[in-house]
């Protein structure tokens, strides 16, 4: 049975133990960004019968708006609705919070890196819109643009 929790600093290494099986998606530093966007800003947590199997890292960025920093599922669950659960708990929990829109930064179609088609497309689903391209991205290496997607959560006007 699958439930989604608000994230601890316990959490950090089962959080960190699911990027590293995702080598396709993370680069080598990514799980000590993890551990430390971990203990910074709110985190949740998807758990199967007590055991941590996906995550979400959130920035408050203002009082109307939050970026999703991190969000992975443990690889042996992708494509079971586990996301879906993780993030409609997020969303649900920034609108409580008074947050209007949402941001997450993933890689580009422009790189032309297969694995990264479903990731687009589950954001998009989910009724998250690409508003631009930057390359590069500060913090990123060049040559891997980063596409810039937005949901709002409320109207805004």
């Amino acid at each position: 049975m699958f439930a989604v929790r608000p994230g601890e600093p316990r959490d950090a290494g089962d959080c960190a133990a699911i990027v590293r099986e995702l080598p396709d998606y993370f680069t080598d530093d990514v799980p000590e960004k993890v551990v430390t966007d971990l203990s910074a800003h709110p985190a949740w947590v998807a758990t199967n019968s007590g055991v941590l199997v996906g995550f979400a890292i959130v920035d408050h960025r203002s009082a109307r708006a939050a970026e999703i920093l991190w969000m992975a599922v443990a690889p042996q669950l992708r494509g079971r609705g586990v996301g879906t659960l993780l993030l409609d708990r997020v969303v649900r929990d920034l609108t409580e919070s008074g947050r209007a829109v949402v941001e997450v930064k993933t890689l580009d179609a422009g790189a032309g890196y297969e694995p990264y088609l479903a990731t687009r497309a589950f954001w998009e689903r989910r009724g998250f819109v690409q508003i631009d391209m930057i390359d590069p991205l500060p913090g990123w290496q060049p040559g891997n643009p980063a596409a810039i997607y937005v949901a709002a959560l409320t109207a805004t006007r």
